[in-house]
């Protein structure tokens, strides 16, 4: 709670900084935001009256632009009812608030990612302009406030996620309780209200996600090492010998050679199947590594095959094993479909990827996937 309070603190001054964080178009940066719930003003209040606790009803629209994926602006437009509980002398008050706030996604800064991707949690602050209406008197009280709250936040999908927020309004300068009633020489922050809501974001654009669950990229994986294995197979294919189209017709020769550079291939894990999220449906850029697999077994009927799944490292260590062979045999079954037999193929649950780093994005997308060993 305090390290959350802390980046609260400091949102306002950190909203322009861009440099540190991630900061491109691939994610989406603009939503809404609608929610309701309860309320309750806290002070001031003539003697003799109040209200329940917590009391209805508080309404809130907002329009929200992200920088990056850490911090943000919003512009909001809220509305609260006050009313009588049933021991007070009864009154009926209105409030209207506009706000404009500095958004701190909490839980990109916190790391959330590394343990889950379907909560989030969100810190805004900000300063705006509210009145407050009563029958008791004519026309306005016209406030300053400030607004701090925290949103936590479950992902239905990548276009919407509900909300629960808990704010807290100070009003400035506020010369009328909230039963109508005069307040003299009120000049400072007198005015408390608590709000509570629950709602919806809903994210525009034509990216798949949101900067509120895109993770930095800064930590991605280390190709370096993937790269150089491709370097070298290049150059193995580069220095074979020249055949000429008449040994095509007499490829039986050559053919071994073949079957060897692609079973290692194979068993080098540079045809490997992958998958979203805890998904086990291979995404539809795996079909050509299916299909690569798939001929060397048709051309090679005495070859038999271990299908190696894995997931990343988010989850728990039993949950991430059957979900590593689920995707593994979800492949056998594409191949036994293809036609080929069931005895060939052996499936293999390695759980989580342990040397795939888990706070990065990039890598745990690599980690979740199915290798093949050809025997």
């Amino acid at each position: 709670m305090k390290k959350i309070v802390m980046t609260l603190a400091f949102a306002l001054a950190l909203t322009g900084v861009h440099a540190q964080t991630e900061s491109n178009s691939r994610f989406n940066k603009w939503s809404i935001e609608l929610d309701g719930g309860l309320t309750k003003p806290q002070r001031p209040f003539s003697s003799g009256y109040a209200t329940n606790t917590p009391s209805p009803w508080v309404g809130d629209f907002g329009v929200r632009y992200m920088f990056n994926n850490k911090f943000g602006l919003k512009a909001d437009f809220g509305y609260n009812s006050f009313t009588a509980k049933n021991n007070s002398l009864d009154f009926d008050s209105k409030y209207y608030r506009v706000n404009l706030q500095a958004v701190a996604n909490l839980g990109r800064i916190m790391n959330f990612e590394t343990w889950t991707n379907t909560f989030g949690l969100l810190g805004h602050a900000g300063f705006g302009y509210a009145q407050l209406r009563n029958d008791n008197f004519k026309g306005a009280d016209e406030v300053g406030n400030f607004i701090a709250g925290v949103t936590g936040q479950i992902r239905l999908s990548n276009r919407v996620a509900l909300t629960g927020d808990f704010s807290t309004i100070l009003n400035a300068s506020q010369d009328r309780t909230f039963d109508g009633a005069s307040l003299e020489g009120n000049r400072g922050f007198s005015g408390l209200i608590f709000n509570g809501t629950v709602g919806l974001n809903v994210y525009l654009g034509k990216n798949t996600k949101h900067a509120d669950w895109t993770a930095d990229s800064q930590n991605s994986v280390d190709l370096s090492a993937l790269e150089n294995k491709l370097a070298d197979l290049e150059e193995q294919i580069k220095n074979r010998p020249a055949q000429k189209e008449v040994v095509v017709e007499k490829q039986a020769p050559a053919q071994p050679v073949d079957n060897d550079l692609i079973k290692r291939m194979i068993n080098d894990k540079y045809y490997s199947v992958y998958f979203d999220f805890n998904k086990t449906t291979p995404i539809e850029n795996s079909t050509a590594a299916i299909d690569v697999v798939l001929n060397y077994l048709r051309k090679n009927p005495s070859a038999k095959l271990d299908l190696v799944g894995y997931a990343d490292q988010v989850g728990s260590a039993d949950y991430n094993e059957k979900l590593s062979y689920t995707r593994a045999n979800n492949v056998k079954t594409i191949f036994e479909k293809a036609g080929i037999a069931s005895s060939r193929l052996n499936v293999l649950a390695n759980g989580a990827d342990t040397s795939i780093q888990k706070d990065s994005d990039e890598a745990r997308r690599l980690a979740r996937r199915v290798t093949f060993i050809v025997k």
